[in-house]
C-alpha cells in the first residue's frame, strides 16, 4: 500500500516538475525573439 502511494506521489511530482521545466523553456523560446525590443525600450 505504501509503495503504491509513494509511486503515485513520485510520478505526480515528476510530472509537475517536468511541466514546470517545459513551461519555462517555452517562455524563454517564445520571448527570445522579442526580448531585445522590450529590454531596450526603456533606454
Amino acid at each position: 500500500m505504501w509503495k503504491k502511494i509513494r509511486d503515485v506521489i513520485f510520478t505526480r511530482e515528476n510530472f509537475l516538475a517536468l511541466m514546470l521545466a517545459l513551461i519555462l523553456i517555452a517562455l524563454v523560446i517564445f520571448t527570445a525573439d522579442t526580448s531585445p525590443t522590450w529590454i531596450y525600450q526603456g533606454f
